[in-house]
């Protein structure tokens, strides 16, 4: 370790970076430094100088405040709190919620332009828009599911922002009311590693202790029903499959669009997309819903049963678009240059192998949803290298008071 770990310096931030952290400058050095915004003066105790080309660092006090700084949503994040007992999962929580998006607009566009080689004129429209509510509820009380860490003691919390300490609080804000109620924030778990809470659609607040046996779960989207495990993956915010489905209906070109092609839903989950995409092309609507978890596959076989052309599939993207690539029919080939394709990959993005077997099997479009601006603008470069370009693009403040953001794109040729 340098010398410097552990002391207060005095920084001047002048930007916002990928990941919730700003950039300041200290003698020539980048620093990265949480719990700031960019044109503030702040001291900060500097937590990791080991690297020549940047250092890491906390916010401990605001000499010189941004006038978009308010008193964080959480207390338990809130600058008057210890660094190290800062509770994780609202690093965006001390600013204003407007300007939240604009800085992760600044994020997106970034991203898009450096790593994702789209021009400067095709972004200049973005925006990042709020979801209905958030505004009133200063970006609070959207969370539908929220898990917490169980520390030596049984007692059960959110880790310590960039840590794994648990640390104890006494109100989730996050968390819709439902939720939060149900947060077993008092008791003990002795033994335990995590509780999930949930509240879904149907049936009122439950929670997950450990590796509990699984049970069913409905969630609602518009008047469809999907059914799924309720530790299986749907998305956080509680209008946020709305939004979502609303925005691949949407953002889908329905001059390009066949409904007797060999459409794709990829990395498909318990088939919420896939449904988005039936509901606006109707019940001749051929779709293919590929995901690897067998008990999301099972239930999107069941959300997807009205459409006689739907099938659920399990399989490992990568492998399953390798094969589909390599060993189509002429007849196949031509459905699949017909095909709309929609993916939705983790964080990751969807990487150069899976890229380059969707673009090998020439798609009249791809509509891709992402939960990571970096990983998404990675993987535009690589599409564009195949004759993908970005025709269109919405993003949505799905994560209120984080840094993350969803955006989602169409590519053609």
């Amino acid at each position: 370790m340098g010398d410097m770990q552990g002391h207060d310096v005095e920084l001047d931030v002048t930007s916002i970076a990928h990941g919730g952290i700003s950039v300041a400058r200290l003698d020539g050095r980048v620093v990265f430094v949480t719990d700031a915004i960019p044109g503030e003066k702040v001291v900060a105790r500097i937590t990791d100088d080991r690297k020549k080309s940047f250092w890491r660092a906390d916010t401990v006090s605001v000499l010189e405040p941004s006038e978009h700084r308010q008193a964080h949503v959480w207390s338990a994040a809130s600058i008057d709190r210890d660094p190290a007992r800062r509770a994780g999962g609202a690093e965006f929580g001390h600013i204003e919620l407007s300007h939240q998006r604009e800085l992760k607009r600044q994020v997106l566009v970034d991203a898009l332009t450096r790593m994702g080689k789209v021009d400067e004129e095709t972004t200049k429209g973005i925006t990042v828009e709020a979801l209905d509510g958030d505004d009133d509820l200063s970006g609070t009380r959207w969370r539908t599911r929220i898990r917490l860490h169980v520390d030596e003691a049984g007692r059960p919390g959110p880790y310590a922002a960039r840590s794994h300490t648990v640390v104890a609080v006494d109100d989730l804000p996050l968390a819709t009311e439902a939720v939060e109620a149900a947060a077993p924030l008092e008791q003990l778990f002795a033994g335990e590693e995590q509780i999930d809470v949930l509240a879904p659609s149907d049936g009122g607040a439950r929670l997950i202790v450990g590796s509990q046996a699984r049970t069913t779960v409905v969630e609602r989207v518009g008047d469809r029903e999907f059914r799924l495990d309720d530790g299986g993956f749907w998305q956080v915010h509680r209008l946020a499959a709305g939004t979502l489905t609303a925005a691949v209906q949407d953002l889908i070109d329905p001059e390009r669009f066949d409904p007797r092609a060999m459409n794709l839903d990829l990395y498909g989950g318990v088939g919420l997309l896939a449904a988005a995409v039936g509901d606006r092309f109707g019940q001749a609507t051929r779709i293919t819903s590929v995901e690897s978890d067998t008990r999301a596959t099972d239930h999107a076989a069941e959300n997807l049963a009205e459409w006689i052309g739907a099938a659920a599939v399990t399989g490992r993207v990568e492998r399953w678009i390798t094969e589909l690539a390599t060993t189509s029919s002429p007849g196949e080939r031509q459905r699949l240059r017909d095909a709309t394709v929609v993916l939705d990959p983790p964080r990751s993005g969807a990487g150069r192998e899976v890229v380059e077997r969707i673009a090998s099997i020439e798609p009249a479009q791809i509509v891709y949803v992402a939960c990571d601006p970096v990983a998404l603008a990675r993987d535009i470069a690589l599409f564009a290298e195949r004759g993908y370009q970005l025709q269109d693009l919405r993003a949505f403040d799905l994560f209120p008071n984080t840094h993350h953001l969803e955006t989602v794109v169409r590519l053609s040729r």
